[in-house]
């Protein structure tokens, strides 16, 4: 049927390449182009806003987490050794943990904006572990800051007693 048409065989060649190459630019190319098109348009707006910090959107999702992060740091420091002891105590108790000492204040752990708590608990390490996972998801007591374990040894006239001690220090905004 080709050899009966009148038409050159260098013709048809070109024209089947021509075919060819816009078949192939609306099945591959032709999305890589538009969304080169796209990224420039979206380059060209982002060079065109002054900054990040001017949007409105923005500066309430920023401010909204900062809210949320110092929430957890926020308790009332003139009911802090009452409330949150009690607190801590009934999550101590959950665990079968004891809480061994509450230090006097020192005056070394106050700053102008926080005050940091220091708390000693007796028990056995899993619970121990169990009762700081449970201090750090409780609410309006502060941050556990850190938590240091040690074997203390205590004398007695008949033996001697080993204890695992667990202190921590908790962190809460002024």
């Amino acid at each position: 049927m080709l050899k009966q048409l009148p038409i050159k065989k260098e013709y048809l060649l070109l024209a089947g390449s021509v075919l060819l190459l816009v078949i192939g630019y609306q099945l591959a190319f032709r999305r890589t182009a538009e969304a080169w098109q796209l990224h420039s348009r979206l380059e060209k707006q982002l060079a065109e806003a002054t900054s990040l910090h001017d949007l409105p959107a923005y500066l309430e999702r920023k401010n909204h987490n900062l809210d949320e992060i110092v929430s957890l740091y926020k308790t009332d420091t003139t009911t802090f050794r009452s409330n949150a002891i009690s607190e801590i105590t009934s999550i101590a108790e959950k665990e079968n943990v004891k809480l061994s000492e509450v230090p006097t204040q020192d005056p070394m752990y106050y700053s102008g904006f926080f005050i940091i708590q220091k708390l000693d608990f007796e028990g056995d390490y899993f619970a121990l572990t169990k009762m700081y996972n449970q201090l750090q998801s409780a609410k309006g007591i502060g941050v556990p800051r850190s938590a240091i374990f040690k074997v203390v040894e205590t004398r007695s006239s008949t033996e001697d007693v080993q204890k695992l001690v667990m202190e921590v220090y908790l962190e809460a905004v002024k």
